[in-house]
């Protein structure tokens, strides 16, 4: 055996245990061409959420913002003579200087000062059918059947009843009340409409805070009736807390039902009068593509309109979560 060195078999062995160790060390670092393949079964699952929502995408932008980036590209653009020629800003001045548009924004106000009252009625239905009063499966059935009703037939019925000679001011007389004029008086036509639209769609959010009952725990309600909570207390320290994110969807949804789905009572009931009175954002688009052939201008104010309920749902959602935190 040579001095200071290994013998031919000793060094054949310590080769091929290098070689060895090189040929697995790619595998045990994760270098190696086998640790980066993907198995297909692996790779389809991540590609799965993207091709079931694919389709939802693709309809999203096709119907939704596609039409509704080209209504804001067409507010640019004129109306008559200038048809199809860019006029920048025009429209939109001409849309602060219109009375009746200046109206339209007024009464979008009045309707987010009245949104809390559109919420809280069928929230506190849904509260009392929750704790089972009395009657509450003929309550919930008699509740949601307005919402099932057109919009043109509830404003006739209700032009039939709100008349001046009409039932309930025939029952306001009987008791001493002078008739009051409903729909004809430009201080309270708008309030009526409202409040016939809120008759008619809270069946909805009824069903909706239903379903968010369903996600109460009930040990909750139980504890606080041991502890003596009276129901005002139950509601607004128990229900409210628990309901918190049923509630800034009702909130939301409301609101652009609101602003967007009361042309039918509009239209059957006040036609927009008194006066204007009655003018939503919703009916001068109407007014302006239907009847006085200026599209580029109702493309203005339906713009006007979306920017509208972004910011006031993106408001409403915020105040919302904030109180829910300080809860």
């Amino acid at each position: 055996m040579p001095i200071g060195g290994s013998s031919p078999a000793v060094r054949s062995a310590q080769a091929e245990r290098t070689a060895g160790a090189e040929v697995e060390q790619p595998g045990r670092h994760g270098t190696g061409r086998t640790s980066r393949r993907v198995p297909r079964g692996a790779r389809a699952e991540r590609l799965a959420p993207f091709v079931l929502v694919a389709p939802a995408v693709l309809i999203i932008v096709a119907l939704r913002l596609w039409p509704l980036l080209l209504g804001v590209n067409f507010s640019f653009t004129g109306d008559g003579e200038r048809n199809g020629t860019f006029v920048g800003f025009d429209n939109y001045a001409e849309l602060l200087n219109d009375p009746l548009f200046r109206t339209a924004l007024r009464n979008v106000g009045l309707l987010v000062i009245l949104l809390p009252v559109a919420v809280a009625i069928p929230g506190l239905l849904a509260t009392f059918i929750y704790l089972r009063v009395p009657g509450h499966r003929v309550f919930r059935g008699v509740y949601f059947f307005p919402a099932v009703l057109s919009p043109v037939i509830v404003g006739a019925i209700f032009n039939l009843m709100l008349g001046f000679d009409g039932p309930l001011n025939t029952a306001l007389a009987q008791i001493g009340l002078g008739p009051i004029d409903w729909l004809g008086d430009p201080g309270i036509a708008m309030f009526t409409v409202v409040g016939v639209h809120i008759w008619a769609t809270f069946g909805m959010a009824l069903v909706v805070f239903l379903a968010g009952f369903s996600t109460l725990d009930a040990a909750l309600l139980d504890a606080a009736r041991m502890d003596g909570a009276s129901l005002p207390q139950i509601i607004w320290h128990v229900i409210v807390p628990g309901l918190s994110r049923t509630i800034q969807f009702v909130f939301v949804t409301t609101m652009i039902g609101m602003l967007t789905s009361m042309f039918g009572l509009l239209y059957v009931m006040t036609s927009g009068g008194p006066e204007g009175s009655t003018y939503l954002p919703e009916f001068y688009v109407w007014i302006q593509q239907g009847q006085m052939n200026r599209p580029a201008l109702a493309s203005a104010a339906s713009t006007v309109l979306f920017l509208i309920m972004l910011v006031v749902g993106i408001l409403q959602v915020s105040v919302l979560r904030r109180a829910g935190r300080e809860d």
